[in-house]
Protein backbone atom coordinates (compact mmCIF):
# COMPACT_ATOMS: atom_id res chain seq x y z
CA UNK A 1 0.00 0.00 0.00
CA UNK A 2 1.60 2.99 -0.96
CA UNK A 3 1.18 6.70 0.19
CA UNK A 4 -1.50 9.15 -1.68
CA UNK A 5 0.56 12.52 -1.40
CA UNK A 6 -3.08 14.15 -1.77
CA UNK A 7 -4.10 12.41 1.60
CA UNK A 8 -0.58 13.07 3.47
CA UNK A 9 -1.27 15.69 6.28
CA UNK A 10 0.54 19.44 5.68
CA UNK A 11 1.98 19.02 8.87
CA UNK A 12 5.15 18.16 11.04
CA UNK A 13 4.25 17.66 14.70
CA UNK A 14 7.16 17.31 17.04
CA UNK A 15 6.48 16.09 20.20
CA UNK A 16 8.65 15.56 23.24
CA UNK A 17 9.05 14.89 26.83
CA UNK A 18 11.95 15.39 29.25
CA UNK A 19 13.34 12.49 31.47
CA UNK A 20 15.73 12.94 33.72
CA UNK A 21 17.03 12.49 37.52
CA UNK A 22 16.99 15.76 38.38
CA UNK A 23 14.02 17.15 40.72
CA UNK A 24 13.91 20.29 38.48
CA UNK A 25 12.88 18.23 35.42
CA UNK A 26 10.55 15.75 37.37
CA UNK A 27 7.36 17.97 36.86
CA UNK A 28 7.89 18.87 33.06
CA UNK A 29 5.05 18.13 30.97
CA UNK A 30 5.43 16.89 27.28
CA UNK A 31 5.35 19.40 24.56
CA UNK A 32 4.68 19.64 20.98
CA UNK A 33 4.93 21.64 18.27
CA UNK A 34 3.22 21.52 15.07
CA UNK A 35 4.60 23.45 11.35
CA UNK A 36 3.48 23.38 8.06
CA UNK A 37 5.74 21.80 5.42
CA UNK A 38 6.42 25.64 3.60
CA UNK A 39 6.91 26.80 7.59
CA UNK A 40 9.54 24.02 8.64
CA UNK A 41 11.48 24.71 5.40
CA UNK A 42 11.60 28.02 6.57
CA UNK A 43 12.72 27.28 10.41
CA UNK A 44 16.24 26.93 10.20
CA UNK A 45 16.41 26.79 14.61
CA UNK A 46 14.12 23.84 14.26
CA UNK A 47 16.00 22.33 11.43
CA UNK A 48 19.02 22.44 13.84
CA UNK A 49 17.09 20.83 16.59
CA UNK A 50 16.18 17.74 14.55
CA UNK A 51 19.57 17.62 12.81
CA UNK A 52 20.93 17.81 16.59
CA UNK A 53 18.57 14.95 18.23
CA UNK A 54 17.70 12.76 15.35
CA UNK A 55 20.91 13.20 12.72
CA UNK A 56 21.35 14.75 9.33
CA UNK A 57 19.61 11.85 7.50
CA UNK A 58 16.50 12.14 9.26
CA UNK A 59 16.66 15.80 9.03
CA UNK A 60 17.25 15.33 4.77
CA UNK A 61 14.16 12.81 4.89
CA UNK A 62 12.00 15.35 6.59
CA UNK A 63 12.98 17.93 4.02
CA UNK A 64 12.20 15.16 1.39
CA UNK A 65 9.04 14.70 2.66
CA UNK A 66 8.09 18.39 3.32
CA UNK A 67 9.17 18.50 -0.46
CA UNK A 68 6.77 15.57 -1.31
CA UNK A 69 9.41 13.34 -2.32
CA UNK A 70 8.57 10.08 -0.75
CA UNK A 71 10.95 7.38 -0.68
CA UNK A 72 8.75 4.10 -1.33
CA UNK A 73 10.99 1.61 -1.98
CA UNK A 74 12.67 2.94 1.80
CA UNK A 75 9.14 1.05 3.13
CA UNK A 76 8.95 -1.89 1.58
CA UNK A 77 10.24 -4.72 3.64
CA UNK A 78 13.86 -6.67 3.08
CA UNK A 79 12.04 -9.71 2.28
CA UNK A 80 9.78 -7.90 -0.75
CA UNK A 81 12.62 -6.04 -1.80
CA UNK A 82 14.86 -9.49 -2.07
CA UNK A 83 12.08 -10.68 -4.42
CA UNK A 84 12.05 -8.19 -7.20
CA UNK A 85 15.90 -7.91 -6.69
CA UNK A 86 15.58 -11.40 -7.83
CA UNK A 87 14.53 -10.37 -11.34
CA UNK A 88 17.32 -7.76 -11.87
CA UNK A 89 20.50 -8.70 -14.28
CA UNK A 90 23.74 -9.39 -12.93
CA UNK A 91 24.53 -5.89 -13.96
CA UNK A 92 21.72 -4.59 -12.30
CA UNK A 93 22.61 -6.12 -8.96
CA UNK A 94 26.17 -4.94 -8.60
CA UNK A 95 24.60 -1.13 -9.46
CA UNK A 96 21.87 -1.16 -7.27
CA UNK A 97 24.12 -2.50 -4.34
CA UNK A 98 26.17 0.94 -4.69
CA UNK A 99 22.79 2.96 -4.24
CA UNK A 100 22.80 2.76 -0.34
CA UNK A 101 23.77 0.89 2.45
CA UNK A 102 20.53 -0.78 2.82
CA UNK A 103 20.73 -2.10 -1.07
CA UNK A 104 24.04 -3.13 -0.54
CA UNK A 105 23.44 -5.46 2.32
CA UNK A 106 20.67 -6.86 0.57
CA UNK A 107 22.51 -7.38 -2.96
CA UNK A 108 25.29 -9.05 -1.04
CA UNK A 109 22.71 -11.11 1.12
CA UNK A 110 22.64 -15.00 1.19
CA UNK A 111 19.42 -15.02 0.73
CA UNK A 112 19.66 -13.51 -2.71
CA UNK A 113 22.16 -15.31 -4.20
CA UNK A 114 20.10 -18.71 -2.44
CA UNK A 115 17.05 -17.56 -4.58
CA UNK A 116 19.23 -16.70 -7.97
CA UNK A 117 20.88 -19.60 -7.75
CA UNK A 118 17.95 -21.99 -7.28
CA UNK A 119 16.55 -20.05 -10.14
CA UNK A 120 20.08 -20.89 -12.54
CA UNK A 121 20.13 -24.51 -11.48
CA UNK A 122 17.91 -27.72 -12.38
CA UNK A 123 18.77 -28.98 -8.59
CA UNK A 124 20.81 -28.30 -5.74
CA UNK A 125 22.64 -31.22 -4.28
CA UNK A 126 23.55 -31.65 -0.71
CA UNK A 127 27.16 -31.14 -1.73
CA UNK A 128 26.55 -27.87 -3.60
CA UNK A 129 24.51 -26.71 -0.05
CA UNK A 130 27.32 -28.08 2.03
CA UNK A 131 29.83 -25.70 -0.16
CA UNK A 132 27.60 -22.76 -0.04
CA UNK A 133 27.25 -22.67 3.97
CA UNK A 134 31.45 -22.70 4.04
CA UNK A 135 31.74 -19.91 1.30
CA UNK A 136 28.00 -18.49 0.72
CA UNK A 137 25.81 -18.71 -1.77
CA UNK A 138 26.83 -15.30 -3.50
CA UNK A 139 30.91 -16.19 -3.52
CA UNK A 140 29.59 -19.70 -5.05
CA UNK A 141 27.89 -18.99 -7.74
CA UNK A 142 30.31 -16.48 -8.70
CA UNK A 143 32.82 -18.53 -8.53
CA UNK A 144 31.15 -21.07 -10.76
CA UNK A 145 30.26 -18.29 -13.65
CA UNK A 146 33.63 -17.19 -13.93
CA UNK A 147 34.21 -20.88 -14.07
CA UNK A 148 31.83 -21.28 -16.49
CA UNK A 149 32.89 -17.96 -18.91
CA UNK A 150 36.47 -20.13 -18.64
CA UNK A 151 35.59 -22.74 -19.92
CA UNK A 152 33.56 -21.36 -22.43
CA UNK A 153 36.44 -18.98 -24.21
CA UNK A 154 38.70 -22.40 -24.16
CA UNK A 155 35.58 -23.93 -26.11
CA UNK A 156 35.54 -21.21 -28.66
CA UNK A 157 39.35 -21.02 -29.08
CA UNK A 158 39.76 -25.26 -29.50
CA UNK A 159 36.75 -24.45 -32.49
CA UNK A 160 38.70 -21.09 -33.84
CA UNK A 161 41.99 -23.45 -33.62
CA UNK A 162 40.21 -26.44 -35.41
CA UNK A 163 38.77 -24.12 -38.16
CA UNK A 164 41.82 -22.45 -38.81
CA UNK A 165 43.47 -26.20 -39.51
CA UNK A 166 40.46 -26.97 -41.80
CA UNK A 167 41.19 -24.11 -43.96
Amino acid sequence: MGIDPKNVSKQIIFRWWKISLRSEYRSAKPGETKESHEDFLDNSHLQVQVAVVFGTKILDYVFNLCEGKFDYLERLSDRLLLKIICYLDLEDIASLSQTSSKFEKLCKSDLLWEQIVQSTCDTITPDMRALAKNMGWRQMFLTNNIQLQRQTRKKKQRQENQAEKLA
